[in-house]
């Protein structure tokens, strides 16, 4: 073969492999770093990029959001407890020039700063504040990191107070007293509930008693107004009667007096009708006896009656006196 086609052959191959080693694919969630001759050149978006190999060199960095476990630490409180404070962090790069130029491992970095700020922040709570305020331990670890961390071309999104652990004496000691909380607080809603009962049930008994009393009013109501109500039927029915009765002897008073004066009755008569009376009067319980008050006339016309039954004539009746009827 001739070498002038065997040293093309080569060469075509030379700048085809030095072509493929140019062409660079950056992903969506990165940004690569162009640099040149070692210098920074730009900074380049996602897509197909081209550079020159050997005089070029393209690094990605990953933009996503990521976690950093902070290993657990021994932490002195206020009041003198240690406790193991286990943590994570979670940032995402902002500038990918500066964390690719102004921190040489970031990981390690961020770690310790955030174990040292640890420190720092628990160690100004006591034991009860820590366990019971993580919310303010995260959000002052996050604003302490983020600040720290800006130059680095970072962004801290939050910081997460993972556990707590307070050494074992201690430990048994918040059981206890976490069981005679619990015991004192069962104890006063047992008696809360005791005493809630005592007073439900009295206000049902007053309530009772109270709606028996007014049972018992409206029933002594009712009947006093059912016997006036009775005294008042039995009232209208006895002068209903009364009246009627009055009525009734008044109509015959009337019919016998209308029936006297038109008989025109003679003073015969009218003596027999005493003698009746008079006779009606002594077998009753009466123990007055009265008499007409014209005697002579009254024994006038008994004796001409008297008369009469003995078979004389009676005395003429214009002899006899007449006394108005």
């Amino acid at each position: 073969m001739n070498p002038a086609i065997i040293v093309l052959i080569v060469i075509v191959g030379l700048l085809f492999i030095y072509a493929l080693m140019g062409i660079r694919i950056v992903r969506p969630y990165q940004r690569g770093i162009v640099e040149q001759l070692g210098k920074y050149k730009e900074t380049v978006d996602p897509g197909l990029r081209i550079i020159f190999p050997f005089i070029q060199m393209l690094r990605l960095v990953d933009m996503r959001e990521q976690v950093v476990d902070v290993p657990p630490q021994e932490v002195i409180t206020e009041d003198n407890v240690a406790v193991s404070v286990d943590a994570v962090v979670y940032y995402e790069p902002t500038d990918p020039q500066r964390l690719v130029y102004n921190v040489a491992n970031f990981i390690l970095a961020v770690t310790k700063l955030a174990q040292t700020n640890l420190r720092n922040v628990i160690g100004e709570m006591t034991l009860d504040e820590a366990l019971t305020s993580r919310d303010k331990v995260n959000a002052a670890l996050r604003q302490i990191l983020d600040d720290a961390t800006d130059k680095w071309g970072v962004r801290v999104v939050r910081v997460e107070i993972q556990r707590i652990d307070p050494p074992p004496d201690v430990m048994h000691a918040m059981h206890e007293q976490m069981k005679a909380e619990r015991t004192r607080r069962a104890a006063v809603l047992e008696a809360d509930g005791v005493r809630e009962a005592q007073i439900k049930r009295a206000e049902g008994e007053k309530q009772s008693a109270i709606l028996q009393a007014e049972g018992v009013r409206q029933r002594q109501i009712l009947e006093a107004e059912g016997q006036a109500e009775a005294v008042r039927k039995v009232a209208d029915a006895e002068r209903y009667r009364q009246e009627t009765v009055a009525e009734g002897e008044g109509e015959a008073i009337r019919l016998v007096y209308g029936a006297i004066h038109e008989g025109d009755p003679t003073q015969d008569l009218l003596a027999i009708k005493y003698l009746d009376a008079l006779q009606g009067i002594a077998n009753g319980q009466a123990t007055k006896i009265f008499l007409p008050a014209n005697m002579s006339g009254f024994l006038g016309s008994i004796a001409g009656i008297a008369e009469l039954f003995n078979g004389n004539e009676p005395p003429d009746r214009q002899s006899l006196p007449r006394e108005p009827i």
